[in-house]
């Protein structure tokens, strides 16, 4: 066990190493000492990298790396393990550095749910070393959930996305708005927001060829529908699955209803129980592929009988596994938005008023305060902001909320 971790150790420091002139990303871990911190988030989204952010963080702050323990538990070399094996690991690093039994230690533990059992061995270190455990997870197998469940309140959960739109201008040395935001400056913006559409915020896929990118945007979505889904959920109906998957991405921005999809497939053959398509939707959700936004209602039946809206993890992600090069800016503006949204932890929802209009989000920040925010790609048509704007003032009459509605050059123009 010391020879491999050794090994592992310096392949860390020279990965570490290796890293530290990437993009920064704009997270951070919570100081909560006595809990263990966890990111969670889609493959390839950039959890590992962040991990390394954090450590070279704590490096600057005078931490010696001799206190640092990284583990990646995808490297082939460690599988299979099972939660014995892995305390053995742990405690074979303190026998390589008996002094840091008599100091704060710090575990960074990424993709810990291929450890059948991890849960054990967390609480254990917890509560018997003076540590700091870092733990990450693609989204299959280490859900916020499943950690509450798991570790018993002992954890903090943070959702890992690809590029922000900031982060994508960072990434590609581009200008960020600048205000006063006059006409050259939102034609530019514009023009860089478009190839965020297309590129979209993966890390890995930034500067690769046009056929390597489709390619490999393509594989992400085949390794969470086979990794993710199929394997952890032993689904046994991989094609309805993917012909599940290609219609949502299809249909981002959009409002989506099992039952009327349920009634489309069963005329077209497919044979499947209405509730195997509600749990297939709960599983594409808990991958981060894909998300079901509720309408924003006090009765839960009819949060649960309403159709819901969807959102994709990534836009470059969709135009690349749909071929849709259709210029519908609005679905994806507003797929930006909600993204956004996410991003700062707000719990998201769509309303509808008694009139039939529809608000595109209705949100809630950590404090409880509510705010209506209506989104359109250009609202400079008479016609289309009144539109959007008598939708808005119908739901705030209703809600009693504040509201505001946000068009291109206004979001362009709020980028810090």
């Amino acid at each position: 066990m010391i020879p491999i971790l050794q090994t592992l150790q310096e392949e860390f420091r020279t990965t570490l190493s290796a890293t530290k002139s990437g993009i920064s990303r704009d997270y951070q871990f919570p100081e909560a000492k006595s809990l263990i911190k966890v990111a969670v988030g889609m493959r390839r989204s950039g959890k590992t990298y962040f991990l390394f952010q954090t450590i070279r963080q704590l490096a600057t702050d005078g931490l010696s790396l001799d206190r640092v323990l990284y583990i990646n538990f995808e490297d082939d070399r460690l599988l299979p393990m099972d939660h014995k094996a892995m305390g053995q690991m742990v405690d074979a690093w303190y026998t390589l550095y008996p002094e840091n039994h008599d100091r704060c230690c710090y575990l960074f533990l990424d993709e810990v749910q291929n450890v059948e059992g991890w849960p054990v061995v967390l609480r254990r270190l917890a509560d018997t070393k003076n540590v700091q455990i870092y733990v990450t997870g693609s989204s299959a197998k280490l859900l916020s959930k499943e950690i509450a469940t798991s570790l018993r309140g002992r954890s903090l959960a943070i959702e890992i996305f690809p590029y922000s739109y900031l982060e994508y201008l960072t990434a590609h040395q581009l200008e960020a708005p600048l205000k006063p935001l006059g006409k050259k400056m939102l034609d530019y913006q514009q023009s860089y927001l478009l190839d965020y559409f297309r590129v979209g915020g993966f890390p890995g896929v930034q500067f690769m060829s046009q056929k390597e990118h489709l390619e490999t945007l393509q594989n992400y979505v085949e390794t969470v529908i086979f990794r993710d889904i199929v394997e952890r959920h032993q689904v046994s109906n991989v094609a309805l699955l993917k012909y599940f998957i290609h219609f949502l991405l299809k249909n981002v921005s959009a409002l989506f209803s099992v039952n009327k999809f349920y009634n489309d497939i069963k005329s077209q053959g497919y044979q499947v129980a209405k509730d195997t398509l509600y749990s297939y939707l709960s599983y594409i959700e808990d991958a981060f592929l894909l998300f079901a936004v509720p309408i924003f209602t006090e009765s839960l039946r009819h949060a649960q009988t309403t159709p819901k809206k969807i959102y994709a993890i990534d836009m470059g992600l969709v135009a690349a596994n749909t071929f849709d090069l259709s210029d519908n800016l609005g679905k994806s503006f507003e797929n930006l938005v909600y993204l956004d949204l996410r991003r700062q932890g707000k719990k998201v929802f769509y309303y509808r008023t008694a009139e039939g209009y529809e608000v595109d989000f209705v949100t809630q920040d950590i404090r409880g305060k509510y705010e209506l925010i209506q989104v359109a790609w250009e609202a400079d048509d008479g016609k289309t902001r009144e539109r959007e704007e008598r939708a808005l003032r119908e739901a705030e009459k209703e809600l009693g909320f504040s509201g505001v509605l946000v068009d291109g050059p206004a979001y362009l123009g709020s980028v810090p």
